[in-house]
């Protein structure tokens, strides 16, 4: 039996967790480093507004699209060798954007860009989510934070080297060539494929063989059903609530509360620490206290920024609001994606996969919604119309909510062992 536990504490200790959270921080250096030089970009290929928005739309569509085959593509062949490659062309299409002449060329670039991104993201999520279940403890929260503070370390690069007078191609190509070394480093520390094709909730005995060849095949009709279109649009919701935060937040406070430009665009600084710093700890708080009532209280912090952010007061207090915002929302997104990879029915892989479509489509129709409303009813009743969707979210949603598996539990000691309790 000791040798049982010290094998499980061993494949644990190396169960994938860091090479996971890299992951996630290498996608978002690089994502974050084509939006940090969008102004620079304009400005380079002339391009008008709505030229900047047509290349936005092509961008989301290529990922939505590109999402809906992830799923099959992971439970068949693994997260592992879907990452090892887009980890390595993400950064190569990054320097084609730099390099394109002209804007086909570039719509062109970033169209296959955001192919790719759409791939990676939909993967790294499955690959952490198999992680969680393999390993016995949360991460997810762990790896969203890498992926914020990369968003954060590309804004400064992209300050320091526009400062200096760095031009926007030689910018895209040397990031690229560090960030295809990181890809190359990274990838034979992923978890082998079978961790994938394996993950998800244990099926009982009776029809095991059945439910198991449905969940490898990734084509499982139950990814549609009630309970996960529930939480698919409680995505939907929370990242048209972020995109407002992040996109509309300084333009409330300069246009409706008077602020000057420079105070209103630390609301999106406040939104982004407050969420960073929460998600640091967010693995340790769900552990601890269970992921329903960490996801619930979250939700009404989340709310209660909100509100003291568009309510009628001081400039400072409002900025703190989106602070307190962006800390109640850090972990809401992780959870989910953990719940979702639980789901009995389908691939880990499929559901993952499927479950980011709802979040693009907030990310992508957010903003866009947001300034519609916004014409019409005005931006301040447009963000308060908010509240009421992010109470919803909070009180309605429902988690599953396992209980801590010790790390010296032998979760791991045979291919065919079903996970422990608290993976279900």
């Amino acid at each position: 039996m000791d040798t049982r536990r010290r094998t499980a504490r061993t494949v644990g200790d190396g169960s994938g967790r860091w090479p996971a959270t890299a992951v996630f921080f290498l996608n978002g250096l690089t994502l974050s480093t084509s939006i940090a030089r969008q102004p620079s970009l304009k400005a380079e290929h002339h391009l008008s507004d709505g030229q900047v928005g047509v290349l936005g739309l092509l961008f989301a569509v290529a990922a939505i699209v590109c999402m809906q085959f992830v799923g099959p593509l992971v439970a068949r062949a693994g997260s592992r060798p879907v990452l090892r490659v887009s980890l390595v062309v993400m950064p190569l299409l990054l320097a084609l954007v730099g390099l394109a002449g002209s804007f086909g060329a570039l719509a062109a670039a970033t169209t296959a860009l955001g192919s790719v991104h759409g791939t990676t993201d939909a993967a790294m999520n499955a690959h952490a989510v198999a992680v969680e279940q393999r390993g016995g403890r949360r991460i997810l929260s762990g790896c969203h934070a890498a992926w914020s503070v990369s968003a954060v370390v590309a804004s400064l690069a992209t300050a320091g080297l526009s400062r200096a007078g760095v031009a926007l191609t030689a910018h895209f190509l040397g990031a690229a060539a560090v960030l295809v070394v990181g890809g190359l480093i990274l990838g034979p520390l992923l978890l082998p494929s079978a961790a994938d094709r394996r993950s998800g909730p244990a099926p009982a005995r009776r029809g095991r063989r059945l439910a198991t060849d449905r969940r490898d095949t990734g084509r499982s009709g139950g990814a549609w059903r009630g309970a996960f279109v529930v939480l698919g649009l409680g995505g939907t919701a929370l990242m048209v609530c972020e995109g407002a935060a992040l996109g509309w937040g300084p333009i409330f406070l300069h246009d409706s509360r008077g602020v000057s430009l420079g105070l209103a665009a630390t609301a999106v600084t406040a939104y982004a620490a407050g969420q960073t710093a929460v998600r640091v700890v967010g693995d340790r708080l769900a552990t601890r206290y269970g992921a329903g009532k960490v996801f619930r209280t979250s939700g009404l912090v989340a709310a209660v920024g909100l509100a003291v952010a568009v309510l009628p007061a001081a400039p400072m207090a409002a900025v703190a609001g989106f602070a307190v915002m962006g800390a109640g929302m850090s972990v809401l997104l992780p959870l989910a994606f953990s719940a979702v990879g639980r789901m009995e029915g389908m691939s880990t892989a499929t559901a993952v996969s499927r479950f980011t479509t709802f979040t693009y489509t907030g990310v992508l129709l957010g903003p866009a919604a947001v300034g519609w409303a916004a014409e019409l009813a005005g931006l301040t009743r447009t963000l308060a119309a908010l509240l009421p969707v992010l109470l919803a979210v909070a009180l309605l949603t429902r988690l599953p909510d396992p209980r801590h598996v010790p790390e010296t539990q032998p979760a791991l000691l045979g291919a065919d062992a079903p996970l422990p309790a608290g993976n279900r």
